[in-house]
C-alpha cells in the first residue's frame, strides 16, 4: 500500500467476501468509490480473501478499481479495523485520515465529505434508493468457528 500513497491518498473499502454484511454493501461502496475516480486519490478494495475468492466476489468491480487481497488479514489488522465493511482514507504519509466501520451512511458521509474537500472534488450522494439500511459490521478477524463441546471430542 505504501507504493500507492507516494503521490496520492488511498481510499479503501475493506470487505470480507464470506459475510452477508460485505455482500450487501458491494454495489453501494463501488458507486461511492467510482465517484472519486477522477480525483487526486486512488480508490479501491481491500478484500480479506485470496485472489481467486476476491475475483469471484468482486466480479466486474475487480477490474474497475484498485484491488488488494488480504487473505491472512495482516493489512486489515494493521489498519486497526475491528469490523467489516470498513471505509478507510489513508494519507500520503500512511496516516489514517478517516475510518468508519459497518454501514452507517452518515459516518461514511463524514469520510467522503472530508475527502471531497481535501481533493477539491464533489462528494457522492448516498444513500440512494436500493442501498442497504444501516447495519453493524461483521468481525474483522473473521467469524469464530462453532465451539466444540468436550462431550463431542471424547
Amino acid at each position: 500500500m505504501a507504493d500507492q500513497v507516494t503521490m496520492f491518498h488511498l481510499v479503501l473499502v475493506v470487505l470480507d467476501p464470506f459475510t452477508i454484511e460485505s455482500s450487501a454493501i458491494l454495489e453501494t461502496a463501488g458507486r461511492i468509490l467510482e465517484e472519486f475516480a477522477g480525483a487526486d486519490c486512488r480508490t479501491g478494495w481491500l478484500v480479506t480473501a485470496n485472489e481467486s475468492d476476491t475475483s469471484t466476489f468482486l466480479g466486474p468491480w475487480e477490474k474497475k478499481l484498485l484491488t488488494f487481497c488480504d487473505p491472512d488479514r495482516t493489512a486489515t489488522v494493521a489498519l486497526g479495523i475491528k469490523s467489516l465493511p470498513a471505509l478507510v482514507h489513508i494519507g500520503g504519509d500512511l496516516t489514517i485520515i478517516g475510518m468508519t466501520e459497518g454501514w452507517e451512511p452518515s459516518d461514511w458521509r463524514v469520510i467522503t465529505t472530508n475527502l471531497g474537500k481535501m481533493m477539491s472534488w464533489s462528494k457522492p450522494t448516498f444513500p440512494k434508493s436500493g442501498d442497504p439500511a444501516p447495519f453493524d459490521g461483521s468481525p474483522a478477524g473473521g467469524r469464530d468457528p462453532a465451539p466444540v463441546s468436550s462431550e463431542a471430542s471424547s
